[in-house]
């Protein structure tokens, strides 16, 4: 196979930062101002390779980080080690390895659900949100208590939620996603290094329980950031009902693009649509 000149894989700078003692991976490509790129479930950094390329093309210095428990970053043990307040602190800690005060905050899935949290409990560090198929999280809380669709397509989370799950997980059928071959062995080679326990403990201890009432109140603090959603409407497991009121939630202005075609990966699934929506966004709103 002909080596792609635009793939990141051996471009890439790879640096630590230090989140109280638990020692975080991140990949790094171009100078310029800062974005932070938090993947999800099942994942690693790689997953932005597109949307670092254009990033690092156009003046901005993309670093996609391994969430704790995968690839490269430290794994420690027990559910409580993947409580959000954490997971929030492990970003604020790459930022800080860059030198630099504040970050536009970029996630999917999981990396999106931290991305919420950066914002809402770290506005210091949060120069701009972007967040690729996650729905904020008062809005998937809303849908499972409410949405019988929705609590139906999220069984496979509440199954993760169960003790020993982690046993019955296959890293091969984890990859399955992954349509670019090369890539796919990259993913396996990835989760070998992962901890599948851990990666579950981001469901055990972050999401909703299947028995969970409808919350009366949602006490989440507003971002103050400008926002910009990307939502592939092929997603099965965050249906797009749970975008409705997304609003409610922000302060500044909120951009919501929605992807027919595209499935819950939808920075790969789209994309060149993702990335130049992403890099036209973000030249508007250049500090």
């Amino acid at each position: 196979m002909a080596e792609d000149s635009t793939d990141v894989w051996d471009q890439v700078e790879h640096r630590y930062a230090d989140s109280t003692g638990v020692k975080i991976h991140y990949a790094a490509l171009g100078q310029g101002p800062l974005v932070v790129m938090i993947h999800g479930f099942p994942d690693f950094w790689y997953s932005w390779r597109k949307q670092m390329r254009a990033l690092a093309d156009n003046g901005y210095r993309a670093v996609a980080v391994d969430l704790r428990g995968y690839n490269l970053s430290e794994k420690p043990k027990g559910v409580e080690n993947y409580a959000m307040p954490l997971l929030v602190g492990d970003i604020a800690a790459v930022v800080k390895a860059e030198k630099l005060e504040r970050a536009v905050i970029v996630g999917h899935d999981w990396g999106g659900s931290v991305a919420w949290n950066v914002a809402m409990r770290r506005p210091d560090v949060t120069e701009l949100l972007i967040i690729c198929n996650l729905p904020h999280p008062a809005g998937i809380a809303r849908e499972i208590a409410t949405n019988p669709l929705q609590k139906q397509n999220s069984e496979y989370a509440f199954g993760f939620q169960k003790p020993d799950a982690h046993k019955a997980i296959s890293l091969e059928r984890l990859t399955q996603w992954v349509t670019d071959p090369a890539a796919r062995q990259r993913y396996l080679k990835a989760f070998e290094q992962s901890d599948v326990e851990a990666m579950l403990n981001y469901y055990k201890a972050n999401y909703p329980k299947p028995d969970a009432p409808p919350p009366a109140d949602f006490t989440f603090p507003k971002v103050q950031a400008p926002v910009l959603m990307f939502h592939g409407l092929e997603d099965q497991a965050l249906l797009p009902g749970a975008l409705n009121g997304t609003w409610q939630w922000v302060e500044k202005d909120l951009t919501i693009m929605t992807i027919p075609g595209a499935s819950h990966f939808v920075q790969q699934d789209a994309a060149d649509t993702v990335s130049n929506t992403m890099v036209d966004w973000l030249a508007r709103r250049k500090p």
